[in-house]
């Protein structure tokens, strides 16, 4: 399933539990995609674990910020989802995404458009998004603690990966 969705361009949403090797699926899928499409030889990855960076930084992370913007922006910052353009960025534990920001990021799928923190202009974007979850984002979603149309803009193609202990011949 790797290799045929590394022929297409689409985002990709991979579940599985902790340790499952989510990220090392994402690369793989990154990597099968530049190898197949020449053009594509500097596409960059940039990998962001939505979990281990405060809500009040995600946003700048993801979506860059000008100097000004906020306390304790003395610079510029691109962020993440522009530093991926023309690639991929790997969204890991996207389930721990605020709703705000959710909706922003479903402005850049729907739009592919940034507009950093603190202007109004827009940046043309053209990035994959592979979004990775130990959660089930469609219990989330009934729980509306998800977005339902993010979470299908996510799901284009799905990657269930089975716990570790259940490969076995993987651990090596």
């Amino acid at each position: 399933k790797i290799r045929m969705v590394a022929g297409y361009n689409v985002n990709v949403l991979i579940t599985g539990p902790t340790g499952s090797g989510k990220e090392l699926v994402s690369k793989a899928i990154h990597q099968l995609y530049v190898e197949k499409n020449p053009a594509s030889k500097k596409a960059p990855f940039v990998a962001v674990n939505c979990a281990a960076i405060p809500e009040q930084l995600l946003e700048s992370e993801l979506f860059g910020h000008k100097r000004g913007s906020f306390t304790g922006a003395v610079n510029d910052q691109k962020g993440k989802i522009l530093e991926a353009n023309h690639g991929t960025i790997f969204l890991d534990e996207i389930g721990e995404m605020p709703l705000i920001l959710q909706a922003k990021l479903l402005r850049v799928i729907q739009d592919k458009e940034v507009v950093p923190l603190g202007t109004s202009i827009s940046i043309p974007v053209s990035v994959r998004i592979i979004a990775a979850t130990n959660k089930n984002l469609e219990d989330m979603v009934n729980l509306n603690l998800f977005r339902a149309d993010l979470y299908y803009r996510l799901k284009v193609m799905t990657i269930p990966l089975p716990s570790l202990s259940e490969r076995i011949e993987d651990i090596p």
